[in-house]
């Protein structure tokens, strides 16, 4: 894109209209530069344009479109008209596509097999573990992981679709220049680099509680199915769920303790009619695709038997996936607390034990 049209878009993406209105003037005079050459007259010829609105194209730019300008270039983004051939085929299909979309990393042919992971913020080392596993898996047979970036489930979805080696794209519920949350600052600059991270909000924009809701229908539209791996009986990730099933999209959730309310948005779902799944091969045989052979996902990952060391599969052999405590460990197995301390750090870097919060171990997927 020139300069000149690059402006435009920019300018037309800091009126922040809604996608329905912005989609309606692009339609009308068939790109953002002709919108802002247009008289007053011109712009009451466009259906149902309100007064707040013609105010808003007839202003003048916003000093901002300079700053936006120099963080294409610094940060390495790429900008996606609505219009443009690399505009996501999904999201052109959705009942209110963004007009523009702000990409960090790149978009291939290969995204539109993507299922989407999300799930609690809070979520359980249960929740963590099973959308980190079901994400490698699906990553594994090259499907793209589709997420929000958020903390909980949605980190672990991305971490798993990279630790296979795979596509993941995070939608941010804030502007592209914005690490929300801030420890994920690394975690979006490798989604970047193996994917992309992207945004329909203009650079600089807060993550404002009101900007989620619609950035969910971004992910599902994104997907062709939405697992949901973890949620309360209120959550986003069942805005997400509700997106899919508006947008004609597989809906599937995962089972969990009955005990914990972290998981009555996944069996409200079940009972619902989302389809329950327990591994990735749920999923793809859901999607058509041919389930592996040489991988068996109902069984957890834990190589046990693969330990030389006796400490070492004492202690692997008595975490789960519920979370189990230093103390509890020692007196299980009766070791000294310094050997226990030394074991548990020897499963972590062998991937077989994760501390949790309340100095507390579970077992890795």
């Amino acid at each position: 894109m020139e300069e000149q049209e690059l402006r435009a878009w920019l300018r037309l993406s800091r009126l922040e209209l809604s996608p329905t209105t912005a989609r309606t003037l692009i339609d009308h005079f068939g790109e953002p530069e002709a919108i802002f050459n247009a008289t007053e007259s011109e712009l009451a010829l466009v259906d149902r344009l309100t007064d707040k609105v013609k105010s808003k194209v007839l202003g003048p730019a916003p000093a901002a479109v300079d700053r936006d300008m120099h963080l294409i270039d610094e940060i390495g983004v790429t900008l996606i008209p609505l219009t443009s051939e690399h505009y996501p085929k999904s999201l052109k299909q959705i009942y209110d596509p963004p007009v523009l979309l702000y990409s960090r990393g790149q978009l291939v042919e290969a995204d539109e097999m993507a299922v989407a992971i999300v799930g609690s913020r809070r979520a359980t080392p249960y929740g963590i573990s099973v959308a980190e596993k079901m994400a490698r898996d699906l990553a594994g047979e090259g499907i793209t992981i589709v997420s929000g970036g958020a903390r909980g489930v949605d980190t672990a979805a991305h971490k798993g679709a990279l630790a296979a080696g795979g596509r993941t794209i995070a939608f941010l519920g804030c502007g592209i220049d914005i690490s929300y949350p801030a420890e994920n600052r690394k975690l979006f600059d490798a989604i970047a680099d193996s994917g992309a991270v992207i945004s329909e909000f203009p650079f600089g924009s807060p993550p404002e509680s009101w900007r989620f809701p619609p950035r969910n229908r971004l992910i599902s539209g994104m997907s062709l199915g939405v697992l949901v791996c973890q949620s309360p009986a209120a959550s986003g990730a069942l805005i997400t769920a509700g997106y899919a099933a508006e947008q004609g999209k597989d809906v599937y959730a995962v089972p969990g303790n009955i005990d914990d309310e972290r998981n009555r948005g996944c069996h409200a779902l079940i009972k619902d009619g989302a389809k329950l799944v327990e591994c990735a091969d749920d999923v793809l045989s859901e999607l058509g695709f041919k389930q592996s052979e040489d991988r068996q996902t109902h069984q957890l990952a834990l190589p046990i038997d693969s330990l030389k060391n006796e400490n070492e599969r004492q202690i692997a052999a008595l975490l789960s996936l519920d979370p189990l405590q230093v103390d509890e460990i020692i007196e299980k197995t009766g070791l000294p607390a310094p050997m226990v301390a030394g074991t548990l750090t020897i499963l972590e870097m062998k991937n077989v034990a994760r501390r949790v919060p309340g100095n507390a171990y579970v077992r890795v997927l």
